[in-house]
């Protein structure tokens, strides 16, 4: 019989996860500040920007099932130790390549071993905090704490920039996952579930190769063309892969992915709310951090810290959205988030060269932080309260692959539907009596474009169009699927969530359809 564990020893538990949360959820943004740098000293291009974003979030969100079944088969902490180890030394290995296309493979490792990390970390408060409302408590925590980390990761880029080269932005994440893995061995009780059956390396072979065929069609499509037999052919290829999954899934006796769980209202609506949330989060990072840097003409520190309001508003809400959702309902409050969020969106598109920081950016920012804040926790749990704690790591590595597949997808979106407006509106205004290699190069690099205003000051204007076009188009985008989502929720997500569900009634009763 398991012995309830002291407070004291729960906090240093809570403080443990937390820390490896932290230090992988910098790592998802505190790159994008020093895109502008890598821009320069590396010679890439936008689509290279975006692979170096999403080489890191593409290996999470496709590992990330097959990492949390692995670490609730042969132990939580050892996967936490190993993975913290493994990302210090891919981070210390991104710090020192001299090229973009070595630093995509870098953090390709780096999201390999963010994968084992971060479902252990769900799976460990799962099995720590059994009481209700002290598990919703600790996810409070962590939820805010993986917001913080999410939003704050500028701001950290911009103080390493501002003293140090673009490679500290990753050399700083070495010692903080270093400490967190000797923490781990010390104070991280160890647990498993020797049921968990061999890993399905077929599923996981679909599995990755729809998301990478998907997140690759999405990147290049600016430039093939989104009706180009190539975009079309890759949509196909994804869909077909897709499928297939699901088809194989379905039928393996020992799935990675049990898809009957998308049956149950709690699971799938609160898994779409995560992956929509993310998605809108990753993609305003890669904009926001461009405009305040080319448009604003802002060094990395400014903008790491005017983006500081999304991280205490994140921060904040987290805390009050665990305390809501049991006593108002998961619907009320996750559907409240996916409004404010795709409200802040739209407002963000009306943006010019001069708005208002404090004024109108400033509050934009913090009903941004405030949905995001209100979605993430409660649907977290959501996610977590169909599983019983011996099948966390199920739950966690679902709700961590949405949080990557969307952010993945943001950031390919976003990012390819901003290059293709930039392009087509800088062709059309006085950049186009540029020669044509110098006007491709434009196109495909803001930094380019911007290099090019400093040498003839009257493509300035044309520049600022362009990019403002193309970021209020993207916003456009985003806050529409927002609101989407936020009609979703109000429909399919329950009020007032049961008690979690115990082992004996998940073996005994159906998921709800």
């Amino acid at each position: 019989m398991r012995h309830p564990q002291p407070t004291t020893h729960k906090a240093a538990v809570l403080a443990t996860v937390c820390a490896a949360v932290l230090a992988i959820n910098l790592d998802t943004t505190i790159v994008n500040v020093a895109l502008p740098s890598m821009s320069r000293e590396l010679s890439a291009g936008t689509r290279q920007l975006q692979w170096v974003v999403d080489g890191y979030n593409l290996a999470f969100a496709g590992l990330v099932l097959a990492a949390g079944s692995l670490s609730d088969r042969f132990g939580r902490r050892p996967a936490l130790i190993v993975g913290l180890i493994g990302f210090a030394a891919a981070s210390a290995v991104g710090a020192l390549v001299t090229s973009a296309d070595a630093l995509v493979a870098a953090r390709f490792a780096m999201g390999a071993f963010a994968a084992l990390i971060f479902p252990t970390t769900l799976s460990i408060i799962s099995n720590t905090f059994r009481e209700r409302r002290e598990r919703a408590t600790a996810l409070g925590i962590w939820g805010a704490v993986v917001g913080l980390g999410v939003a704050a990761g500028p701001i950290t880029g911009g103080v390493l920039l501002e003293h140090f080269y673009w490679g500290s932005v990753f050399w700083a994440l070495v010692p903080l996952a270093l400490v967190t893995a000797g923490a781990a061995y010390l104070l991280v009780p160890e647990s498993r579930d020797p049921g968990v059956p061999r890993l399905d390396l077929p599923g996981l072979g679909l599995s990755v190769a729809m998301l990478v065929t998907l997140t690759y069609t999405i990147i290049e499509a600016p430039a093939h063309g989104w009706s180009s037999p190539q975009t079309v052919g890759g949509f196909a290829l994804a869909a077909a892969l897709l499928v297939a999954f699901v088809v194989r899934e379905r039928r393996a006796a020992h799935p990675m992915l049990d898809v009957s769980l998308f049956r149950d209202r709690r699971f799938s609506a609160a898994s779409g709310a995560v992956t929509i949330t993310f998605f809108a989060l990753f993609g305003f990072i890669f904009l926001v951090t461009q405009y305040f840097q080319f448009v604003r003409g802002y060094g990395a520190l400014s903008t790491g810290a005017r983006i500081l309001p999304v991280a205490l508003s994140i921060a904040v809400a987290s805390v009050v959205g665990a305390a809501l959702a049991p006593r108002i309902g998961t619907k009320i409050v996750v559907t409240t988030g996916m409004v404010l969020f795709g409200l802040s969106f739209l407002w963000i598109s009306t943006s010019a060269v001069d708005t208002s920081y404090a004024r109108v950016i400033v509050p934009q920012m913090v009903m941004m932080g405030l949905g995001m804040g209100l979605i993430s926790t409660p649907a977290t749990e959501s996610i977590l309260l169909v599983l019983p704690p011996a099948r966390a790591g199920v739950g966690s590595a679902v709700n961590d692959a949405t949080r990557e597949l969307g952010g993945t997808l943001g950031v390919a979106v976003v990012g390819s539907v901003f290059s293709s407006v930039f392009a087509s509106h800088l062709a059309g205004g006085s950049f186009g009596s540029l020669p044509g290699s110098l006007l491709a190069r434009a196109q495909d690099s803001v930094g380019v474009a911007q290099v090019a205003t400093t040498r003839d000051p009257r493509l300035l204007p044309a520049f600022h169009d362009s990019f403002l076009a193309a970021m209020s188009t993207a916003c456009v985008v985003v806050g529409v699927l927002c609101l989407v989502g936020a009609m979703a929720a109000a429909v399919l997500l329950p009020g007032r969530l049961p008690a979690p569900v115990e082992e004996s009634e998940l073996e005994a009763e159906p998921l709800a359809a």
